[in-house]
Order: structure tokens, then C-alpha cells, then sequence
């Protein structure tokens, strides 16, 4: 990351040397993935589907206001219904030890924060009885006005402390606003973004089992098997509600169903389900959100409005950029999206300034987003360098050269590894950027065609706080061999299984199917969030730390039972570079001059990312991010009545993605260019980086087939023919 540790702008500094680097064998292959046959069989198991006697199952109550208070809740009905178990409301929950998490503060109070909010829940026999059983709950309200709308002339936006994680607010190089009124060309370009919902194909889910032993002053036991990007996130958050020590609560998570960042933290149906298991006698409690629910429950990508300012001299070298950016959180909780941070260093101008400014409105809490803060962010940035180009009269690419740094310009430091103008230059050539026209003038029958482009980033992050166990296994007839590979890490379908398996052959100079991985549980060490592309980078180096002690400490022949534990390593060589990756997106699209419909023929996206652990499993990342980042361009979009404040569009057939038709000639390359500072492998991390800029190639694609600017998201057909 590009600060130091107290926030504080570091200095470039000599150079250290990095930690010693992994001896690559397996990392770069691409085995089969091996957690594929258990899913294409069916045998791999989500949280829904372990084995469990006599489950029950939850239906939750949602608010039907956006804010007041509920005065009345009339169970009867539903209680007399033959197989329902126990109905919650605020009234009869069980109490929480802590409620300084709004959002988790589950029926502690009869507050109505917003719509869809629980407000009870149905425990019963089966899904459709307490299904059945939650229509029959009547419920009165005292309700209040409400506030539901970001704009930008409200007079209550606030600054908030910092950006997610724990970026500066605001920052100020240089006079940015003096340089920008000085400046021979000047772009002066506001855009939005609407709210958008993570949409994961295995929704939200919590299974929870309460068990309370039979001896006198035991803990209870809590069983949790979750669906979620970090088990021991799950852990340290829930058990202190309960009263729990962390040590008493276990939850299971070996496979994920996509997550997107809304898994990356518990939701309230999280402790919905673990007060339904506290009243069922011992037995699970089983709880789905519904595709609709997760509109109201799992988080959401903040609406934006940004304002860019960009100033440049007659060559087009940057002189100021401003990028201000006005977005929500809910009144009960902040998020407060790091929206404006990748303009802090992604472009050489000496003079630049980023603010950030929140209006608490009477929403569900936003959350993480496939690289929040970035994909907004870098849309409209991408975009507002593509109309500086147009003003200055230079291509695209040769802007984005001219304007290389040399060093970071936020930091000072050297880059760890940074190949941006490789990239743009080595897709240019791939996708013919020289047959490129101007704006309207390429034209086949009814169909305008245009190519764009967009430059990529997202920082190298890893998190401390992992740890990894090595245990040799027993030979021949006393067990399979080999090594057991032990850390509480998360595989979402991103390869998680099949990398770090690879990472620990080599880390252990064994063939691959000598090692037993072993993740996805709080009864293995510690592992971080698989969040902020971090995972592999935090438990790759985590993994090799512990092999490496293991063989040191017992040697080329260690006995079976011989084990090992280790921490992930600190590494201050790091410190005195700026890590971060780099791509460049190329898209070429189509749009229909009688219909304003837009096409995407073709999309290229060329990355450096350090060393990829395997190839396989990383294409299919970054072309899964560059379609996401077609779908943010072109269709996602959450539509909110503001009247009655909720999502009208919460579902699939109203909320749109691309479906395999729209996605046609698609393809991911990448630098062979190892970052040895970044940690043993090399690696930097691929989850998200392939959404950064997409949206914005798309958008300036469609600029150049139709000479329309279209600046808020996404790019529909009536805003074409309106035009």
C-alpha cells in the first residue's frame, strides 16, 4: 500500500531487499482445479446442504416502512399454525451483549431504521410452513418520514473520518484549484454511478446449531456453517453478541457460492439465525435469504456523483486533477466508499486534490463491492482522461503514456512493479488500435462502431493476521502420506483450493498431490478476509513462512506427526515501495442507430499482476471482473422508489446482468513480470482488477461510435436516442 503506517505520506528511501523467493515449480501450471469434480458431482457442500438431524427452518419478518417504529405485532395466528416452533419480534429475542453494530443489533428495538429491516422471524418444521406462517404475523406501525435520495445540493453532507479501509478523507497536493484555473486545457466533467447490488449465485446463508451441555456452568456451544469470505471474521464478530468466548463458537465455510465482497462480513441474518437456534432445543436452524431479501440485507455498491477537473498544457501533461465525490451510507452505520483514491497516484500532476462527502439517508447499509472504492472511481476518472484526450486533440493511449509517474505521486516511493504503458501499448497492438477512427464516423449498415480504452489499478494489499499449520502425514497403511495443510482461508469459486495447494508444493518441494489442503474452518489457524484481492497474497506468504519453518526445523525426512506453525511474515522491504497492479481494457462496441441498442463484440484486457499462480484458474478471474465491468457499463442498475424506500428491480428477471449472449469475443492476457517485493511469490492478486477501468472502456467505445457522451451509468438505449 502506497502510506505509511500512521497514515502519513512516506518519502522514496533505499531500497531493502525483498524476502527470498519462492522456488516455482507448481506455480504457473494449471492443474485441474481441485475442488472442481466435487462440484460438478455435487458433493462439495455449501452451508445449506451439511448433514444435519432434524433441522428447523427460519422465515424472516421485514419492515414494510422505510423509518418509524413497530407499536404492534399480533403472532397468534401464525403460533396456532401446526408445525411452527417459536415466532421472534422485538419483544421476545433473545438479548444481545452488544448493540454498538447497528446492523446486527437484530429485534433489540422496535426502531425501523429501514425497509426490509428484520423485524421478527418464524422458526418451524419446514421452509413453506414458515413461510406460510410469517404472512400471518400483522403488524402495525407508527411511521415516520423518511430520507432515501443522494443529491448533490443537500445541505447535511458530512465529511467522514476516513474511507474504507483507512484512506485520508481528503488530500491536497500542491493547489489544485489555482493550477486547474491556469491550465491551458481544462476538462470540467461531472458523472454518476447508481446503487448496485452483489449478486452471488449461492445466496446468503447461515445454518447455526446451539448447543448448551448438560454439566453445570459449561459454555454453551455454537455451530455455525456460513456462507462467507472469512469463518474467523464470522467468529470474532458474533461470539462477543452472544457472550460467547471465540473459542466455544466454530463455523464451517470449505465452499463458497460467490461472494463479491458482500460475504466479506456478517449480516444481520447471520444473528437471526443464531437466536432462532438459541430457542430451538439443540436442534439447527436453517436460514436462506431469498434472491429479494438480499436486496435489503447483504449490502449494496453506493449510488455516486463525481465531479473530475483536469487541467493540462498543450502537450496534454496533466497540471491539476480534482475528483470530488458525494455518495450514501446509512443513518444507522457508515461506509464510506474510498471512491476518489485511485486519482491520489494513478497519473503524474503535480497539483491534485480528492474529497469525499456522505449523506445518511434511511437505506440499508452499503457495503463491499467487487473492488470498491476503484471500479466507480476509475470509471469516471478513465472517462474524464479520454475527454482530455478529445480536447487536446491526442489518442487516448499516447495521454495515458505521456502522463506516466515515475514514482508514486501520492507517496514518493518507488514502484514495487509497475508496467502500466507495457499494458497499453501491448493491447493496442492485440486489438488494432490503429484502425481506430473519430467519434461517428465508423459506420456498418445501421450499426455505429467505436473502440475505447481505460487504464486499471488496484493496490497489492495483504493482510496480517493469518497463521498456517504443516503436519507430515502418515505413509502407506497408516494414512495417505504426504503433508496436511492447515489455514482458515476461503475459496469463493476464485481457486483458492487449487492455488494454494500449488503455492505449498513448492513452499514444501513436494509433488502437488502430496499435499492435504485443509480451509474454510475457525478450527484451523487463523485466516484473513478473502477480501481486497489480499487472499492468496496473505495466505500464499503465510503458507510458504510455515513450510519453510517446517523444513528447518525437522529436516529433509521428517517423522509422520512432525508439525509446524507460522504467522504470516512482516516484510519492511516492502515498506519503501508503492505495490499496486496495472491493466489496460480495450473494448470495441456496436450501437444500433434506430434502436440505441449496444453491443460489445469484442473486449481485450492486458494485465501486470505479478506472477500468476495458475493460469487457468486467473483467466477465468480477470475475464470474470471484465464482465462485470461490462454488466456496470451497460446494465446493472439498482432502480430505488424513493416513496416507499426500497429496490423495485430485486430480482433477476428485473435487476440485469449479461447473459452468455452478450458476452462474445472476450480475452485476459498478462505480463510475465514477477513482483519479488510483494512477498515469495510474486504475486499481487487478480480478483478485481479485471472490473477496474472495464466500465469506462465500454463507455468510451460507445463515445467514439456515436460521438454521444453518456456520463451516468449505465449507458441504456434511451439515453443514445435522446441524445
Amino acid at each position: 500500500m502506497s502510506r505509511t503506517d500512521d497514515g502519513g505520506s512516506a518519502h522514496a528511501t533505499q531500497p531493502s531487499e525483498p524476502l527470498k523467493p519462492l522456488d516455482i515449480r507448481s506455480v504457473g501450471t494449471s492443474p485441474q482445479r481441485l475442488d472442481g469434480p466435487g462440484k460438478v458431482t455435487g458433493t462439495a457442500r455449501y452451508a445449506w446442504e451439511h448433514p444435519l438431524a432434524a433441522p428447523l427452518y427460519v422465515h424472516p419478518l421485514q419492515a414494510a416502512v422505510a423509518r418509524g417504529r413497530v407499536v404492534v405485532m399480533d403472532t397468534g395466528q401464525a403460533e396456532a399454525l401446526d408445525g411452527v416452533l417459536a415466532v421472534l419480534t422485538p419483544y421476545n429475542a433473545p438479548r444481545l451483549a452488544d448493540t454498538g453494530d447497528a446492523e446486527l443489533a437484530v429485534l433489540q428495538s422496535e426502531e425501523v431504521a429501514f425497509r426490509g429491516q428484520f423485524i421478527g422471524a418464524v422458526v418451524a418444521e419446514t421452509a413453506e410452513v414458515a413461510r406460510h406462517a410469517a404472512q400471518l404475523v400483522a403488524v402495525e406501525y407508527e411511521q415516520l418520514p423518511h430520507d432515501t435520495e443522494l443529491s448533490t445540493g443537500r445541505s447535511d453532507l458530512y465529511r467522514p473520518e476516513v474511507v474504507n479501509p483507512t484512506y485520508p478523507t481528503d488530500t491536497e497536493d500542491g493547489d489544485a484549484e489555482a493550477a486547474f484555473a491556469a491550465a491551458p486545457v481544462t476538462v470540467d466533467v461531472t458523472y454518476s454511478t447508481p446503487m448496485e447490488h452483489n449478486n452471488p449465485m449461492e445466496p446468503h446463508t447461515c445454518v447455526a446449531v446451539w448447543e448448551v451441555p448438560e454439566a453445570p456452568g459449561s459454555q454453551p456451544r455454537l455451530t455455525l456453517y456460513d456462507s462467507t469470505q472469512g469463518a474467523h471474521q464470522v467468529r470474532k464478530t458474533l461470539a462477543p453478541l452472544f457472550e460467547l468466548p471465540p473459542e466455544s463458537v466454530r463455523v464451517v465455510s470449505p465452499h463458497v457460492g460467490g461472494g463479491f465482497g458482500s460475504k466479506g462480513m456478517p449480516h444481520a441474518h447471520d444473528v437471526l439465525a443464531v437466536m432462532a437456534a438459541k430457542v430451538s432445543g439443540g436442534r439447527p436452524a436453517k436460514l436462506a435469504l431469498t434472491r429479494q431479501q438480499m436486496f435489503s440485507l447483504a449490502g449494496h455498491r453506493t449510488p455516486t456523483v463525481q465531479r473530475l477537473r483536469l487541467g493540462a498544457d498543450s502537450s496534454g501533461r496533466l497540471t491539476a486533477l480534482c475528483h470530488d465525490v458525494i455518495e450514501q451510507t446509512s443513518r444507522i452505520k457508515e461506509f464510506a466508499e474510498q471512491t476518489g483514491v485511485a486519482s491520489r497516484m494513478m497519473y503524474a500532476a503535480e497539483n491534485r486534490s480528492t474529497s469525499h462527502r456522505l449523506a445518511a439517508l434511511d437505506i440499508p447499509v452499503p457495503s463491499w463491492m467487487r473492488a470498491p472504492g476503484e471500479a466507480p472511481g476509475m470509471f469516471a476518472a478513465e472517462a474524464a482522461m479520454d475527454e482530455l484526450a478529445l480536447a487536446c486533440g491526442i489518442d487516448p493511449v499516447e495521454l495515458r503514456v505521456r502522463n506516466e509517474p515515475g514514482t508514486d505521486p501520492e507517496s514518493g516511493r518507488p514502484w514495487s512493479g509497475r508496467h502500466l504503458v507495457q499494458c497499453l501499448r501491448t493491447g493496442a497492438e492485440r486489438f488494432g488500435w490503429d484502425r481506430r477512427t473519430g467519434p461517428g464516423t465508423r459506420r456498418e449498415g445501421d450499426w455505429l462502431i467505436g473502440m475505447g480504452v481505460a487504464s486499471s489499478t488496484y493496490p497489492a494489499y495483504a493482510f496480517p493476521g493469518s497463521v498456517a499449520e504443516i503436519e507430515r502425514r502418515a505413509d502407506g497403511g497408516g494414512g495417505p502420506g504426504g503433508y496436511a495443510v492447515r489455514i482458515g482461508a476461503a475459496d469463493l469459486g476464485t481457486g483458492t483450493w487449487t492455488a494454494l495447494t500449488q503455492i505449498a508444493a513448492d513452499a514444501l518441494d513436494c509433488p502437488l498431490g502430496e499435499v492435504h489442503l485443509e480451509i474454510g474452518d475457525t478450527d484451523l489457524p487463523s485466516g484473513t478476509v478473502a477480501g481486497g484481492s489480499s487472499g492468496i497474497n496473505s495466505w500464499g506468504s503465510t503458507v510458504v513462512a510455515a513450510a519453510r519453518a517446517f523444513r528447518e526445523e525437522h529436516g529433509a525426512a521428517p517423522a509422520p506427526g512432525a508439525r509446524t506453525r507460522a504467522s504470516m511474515p512482516s516484510d519492511p522491504a516492502l515498506r519503501n515501495y508503492a505495490a499496486h497492479s496495472f491493466g489496460a481494457q480495450f473494448a470495441e462496441v456496436r450501437v444500433h442507430t434506430g434502436t440505441g441498442e449496444v453491443r460489445v463484440p469484442r473486449m481485450l484486457g492486458v494485465f501486470s499482476t505479478g506472477r500468476i499462480i495458475n493460469p487457468r484458474t486467473a483467466r477465468s478471474q480477470f475475464i470474470g471482473g471484465m464482465v462485470m465491468g461490462m454488466s456496470m457499463a451497460l446494465f446493472e442498475e439498482s432502480v430505488f422508489d424513493h416513496g416507499t424506500g426500497h429496490v423495485v428491480n430485486h430480482d433477476f428477471a428485473q435487476y440485469h446482468v449479461p447473459t452468455c449472449a452478450d458476452v462474445l469475443d472476450i480475452d485476459a492476457v498478462w505480463l510475465d513480470e514477477p513482483d519479488l517485493h510483494a512477498n515469495p511469490m510474486g504475486a499481487k492478486g487478480i480478483g478485481e482488477i479485471g472490473i477496474v477501468g472495464s466500465p469506462a472502456a465500454v463507455v468510451n467505445a460507445v463515445h467514439n461510435a456515436t460521438g454521444i457522451r453518456v456520463r451516468d451509468l449505465p449507458v441504456t438505449p434511451d439515453k443514445l436516442l435522446r441524445s
